[in-house]
C-alpha cells in the first residue's frame, strides 16, 4: 500500500494553468483540422482563385496574409513564450533532472530531421528548407493526444507539451539565426533597447500589464522593420513580463490565462485558413519525389520519432535523467510520432525558407500529408500500447 502511494506521488501533478493550456490546445487542434479541410476544399473549387486573392488584399502596406503571419502569429509565440516561462519556473523544466528528458528528446527531434533533409538537399537551391521538419505543431499534437481520452498518463501530456514547446523555441532560434537575410541595425537596436527597458522594469517590480503590452507593440514594430522576423518579439516579450510567484494574481498568469482561447480558437484557425489554401497538382506523384519533398516527408515521419526516441533513450541509459514511472518506451515512441506533426510551424518556416510559389505550395502539400501520417502512426501506437497496459 505504501509503495502504491509513493508511486502515485511520483506521478506528475498537473497545475490548473497547465490543464487550461492542454484543454485549449486540444480543442484548438480539432478546430484546426476542420479549418484545414475547409480551406483545401475551397482552394480546389471554382472559388479557389477568389479565395487566394482574399489573402493578397492590401491593408496598411501589407497583404492580409502577411499581417496574419507576422502579426497574429506573434501573439501565438507570446503564448508559447509564457508557457515556456511557466515550465521553467514551476513546471516540467523547473527541475533540471526532470527537464532533461523532454530536452534531449526535443534536441533529437530537431537534429535528426534536419540531417535527413540535408541528405537529400545539401548543396542544392532547396537546402534552406532544413528547418521545415524540425518543429512540432502543439495544437495538432495535443489535439490528437486528446482523442485518447483520460487513459493518457499525466506524464505523457507534460512530456509532449514540454517537448513541443522546446521544439518551437528551437524553431524560433533557427528562424532568427538562419532566415534573416538583411538586418537593419538601427531598428534592431531600437527593438532590443525596448526589450532591455522592459527587463529593467520587471526588476523594478513594475507589474502593470498594459505597460508591457504597449512596450511589446513598439518592440514588434521595430523588429518588423529590422529584417529579423517579427514573431521573435512574442518570445522576448514573454520573458520580460513579470512572473512573480506564478499565482493567479501574477502578470504572466493573467495574460497567459487570457490568451488561451483567442489563440486556440481564433489566431491558429485564421493561420490555417490563410496558409493551407493548397492547390492539388495533377502531377502529385512527381511532386512527392522531389528532393525537398523527400526531405520534409522522411524528416517528419521518420526523423522526428527516431530522433526523439533515441536521444531520450540514450539520456536515460546514461543516467542523465529518468523515465517517469507511468511511462514506457512505446509511449515515448508514440509521442515521437506525434512530434512529427509539423503543420503550423513547418508551414511557417516554409514561407521563410522558399521564394518559389510552386515549391511553397508543394512543400505545404507534403507537410500536410506527412503530418497526417505521423498523427495516425502516433495515435495508433499510443492507443494499442495503452490498451495493452489496461488489459
Amino acid at each position: 500500500m505504501k509503495k502504491q502511494i509513493n508511486t502515485q506521488n511520483q506521478k506528475v501533478k498537473l497545475t490548473q494553468l497547465f490543464k487550461e493550456f492542454f484543454d485549449s490546445e486540444k480543442a484548438g487542434g480539432l478546430i484546426l483540422i476542420a479549418c484545414t479541410i475547409f480551406s483545401l476544399i475551397l482552394a480546389n473549387s471554382d472559388l479557389g482563385g477568389h479565395y487566394h486573392q482574399l489573402w493578397q488584399i492590401q491593408f496598411v502596406g501589407h497583404s492580409i496574409g502577411h499581417w496574419v503571419n507576422d502579426g497574429l502569429m506573434t501573439i501565438f509565440f507570446l503564448l508559447i513564450g509564457l508557457e515556456l516561462e511557466r515550465e521553467v519556473y514551476q513546471g516540467e523544466l523547473s527541475n533540471l533532472k526532470d527537464a532533461l528528458l523532454p530536452l534531449f528528446g526535443a534536441l533529437g527531434g530537431i537534429v535528426v530531421p534536419a540531417g535527413i533533409f540535408l541528405m537529400f538537399n545539401f548543396g542544392t537551391a532547396t537546402q534552406s528548407g532544413a528547418g521545415i521538419p524540425m518543429a512540432t505543431d502543439i495544437a495538432f499534437a495535443l489535439g490528437i493526444l486528446s482523442l485518447l481520452g483520460n487513459k493518457v498518463p499525466a506524464s505523457l501530456k507534460v512530456f509532449l507539451t514540454a517537448l513541443a514547446v522546446i521544439d518551437d523555441l528551437g524553431a524560433i532560434t533557427i528562424i532568427a539565426l538562419f532566415y534573416t537575410k538583411t538586418i537593419f541595425w538601427t531598428n534592431l537596436f531600437a527593438a532590443l533597447a525596448i526589450f532591455a527597458a522592459l527587463l529593467i522594469s520587471n526588476r523594478l517590480k513594475i507589474r502593470n500589464l498594459l505597460f508591457y503590452l504597449v512596450g511589446g507593440v513598439a518592440m514588434w514594430y521595430f523588429m518588423l522593420n529590422s529584417g529579423v522576423h517579427a514573431t521573435i518579439t512574442g518570445i522576448l516579450l514573454a520573458f520580460a513580463i513579470p512572473f512573480g510567484n506564478g499565482d493567479e494574481k501574477s502578470t504572466s498568469y493573467i495574460l497567459q490565462h487570457f490568451l488561451h482561447k483567442p489563440v486556440a480558437f481564433v489566431i491558429l484557425p485564421i493561420f490555417a485558413l490563410a496558409n493551407t489554401a493548397i492547390v492539388f497538382d495533377q502531377n502529385i506523384g512527381r511532386t512527392l519525389l522531389e528532393n525537398y519533398s523527400l526531405g520534409i516527408g522522411l524528416g517528419l515521419i521518420v526523423g522526428k520519432p527516431l530522433g526523439i526516441f533515441l536521444c531520450a533513450y540514450l539520456a536515460v541509459q546514461l543516467g542523465l535523467c529518468k523515465l517517469p514511472t507511468d511511462l514506457n518506451w512505446k509511449l515515448i515512441l508514440g509521442a515521437g510520432f506525434l512530434g512529427g506533426i509539423g503543420f503550423t510551424m513547418s508551414i511557417f518556416i516554409t514561407l521563410l525558407a522558399f521564394n518559389d510559389e510552386s515549391i511553397i505550395n508543394n512543400a505545404k502539400l507534403v507537410i500536410l500529408f506527412s503530418s497526417l501520417i505521423a498523427g495516425f502512426l502516433g495515435f495508433t501506437t499510443l492507443k494499442l500500447t495503452l490498451k495493452k497496459q489496461r488489459n
